[in-house]
């Protein structure tokens, strides 16, 4: 179920590539000295970000500016983490990727595009930005529902993306696994339960957004399982009409990001590159994350904006399972838990 992409998809979707403006492209140039040449950099990132970065990355840009005396341009490519973190390693030139899940970063760091060690570059173990699992639903909610086994109900049609091909969707699984798993319940009643959920959904969307278009403008399902951040954002342009459900055990989805190395040093990027990647911790940009409804890893901006949430209870982490190369395995490489169960579901 893999979406690979062929070179001529490739170049298509490098070609197709949003542009941030902050300069005019020169090339790929060495690192120069103040005020000397301009700088171009690749960003790379799941579809649900680009609202943060259409603000975050203007502000870097005058930043970097005021330090260097340099222009900078930054590109930017948007879609599902897995398709995205697939492009990369198939050559799209990302100096910095920020994708959906540290599992994505990993396959960079297989493919030899990114060093070993690189979560402990920066702060939060390299960990941006965090959020959970969050039940959209039609106005007045008429389905009831309010918790992860609401989600079996007869009747009920959930909207999830693709676990192939999406971060998130990888995220909701670990939602719904751990809804028991992590509650007392065992292997057994874990795969019953999200076997049942899955039968409940009619589509699998290839990524967090699509699956929100679905819903939303297409007025498919009766509930989304999608990001507390694409909710948020769905009530303050009135798309959402009713109030979403954050429920109160949850799974941290935790959004990394890493610099590119085979990439940047092969382009002289690294010291432009590694500066966006530490400008995405400062206040200025955890506050713009806040702002998008993602919840930031600055504890000073955690502290001031921690009420706009939903409390949740009780987080587990992918820790809890063993970690993404255990969780991969397990799950979701091909022959794996999820394509079991979907086909159980089928």
């Amino acid at each position: 179920m893999r979406q690979l992409l062929s070179r001529g998809s490739l170049l298509a979707l490098s070609s197709s590539i949003l542009l941030t403006a902050c300069g005019t492209a020169s090339g790929p140039s060495a690192e120069s000295g103040k005020g000397e040449g301009k700088q171009e950099l690749l960003l790379v990132s799941y579809a649900v970000t680009k609202g943060a970065y259409d603000k975050i990355l203007p502000k870097f840009a005058a930043d970097w500016k005021a330090k260097t005396g340099q222009d900078i341009k930054i590109r930017t490519s948007y879609g599902g983490s897995g398709t995205q973190t697939r492009a990369v390693i198939d050559g799209l030139d990302a100096d910095v990727a920020t994708l959906a899940l540290s599992a994505d970063v990993l396959k960079l760091q297989e493919a030899s595009l990114i060093q070993p060690g690189w979560e402990k570059e920066l702060p939060s173990d390299s960990i941006i930005t965090n959020s959970a699992v969050a039940f959209l639903t039609r106005a007045g909610n008429p389905k009831g529902v309010r918790t992860w086994k609401d989600l079996v109900k007869h009747g009920v049609t959930v909207v999830t993306a693709n676990p192939k091909t999406s971060g998130g969707a990888r995220w909701n699984f670990l939602g719904l696994w751990g809804s028991v798993a992590q509650t007392g319940g065992d292997q057994k009643q874990a795969e019953a339960y999200v076997t049942n959920v899955y039968k409940n959904v009619e589509n699998l969307p290839k990524d967090a957004r699509e699956a929100s278009d679905v819903f939303l403008k297409r007025d498919q399902g009766d509930v989304l399982l999608n990001y507390e951040n694409e909710a948020i954002l769905a009530t303050r342009t009135g798309d959402l009409k009713a109030p979403f459900v954050v429920p109160e055990v949850n799974i941290r989805i935790e959004g990394p990001v890493a610099v590119v190395d085979k990439v940047v040093d092969r382009k002289g990027t690294r010291k432009a590159a590694e500066a966006l990647a530490a400008y995405l911790f400062t206040e200025e940009a955890q506050q713009i994350f806040a702002e998008e409804g993602f919840r930031p890893t600055n504890p000073t901006v955690w502290q001031r904006v921690k009420d706009r949430f939903a409390p949740v209870k009780t987080f587990f982490s992918v820790k809890d399972f063993g970690g993404w190369e255990a969780v991969n395995k397990t799950f979701f490489d091909n022959g794996g838990l999820w394509d079991r169960l979907f086909a159980q579901s089928r």
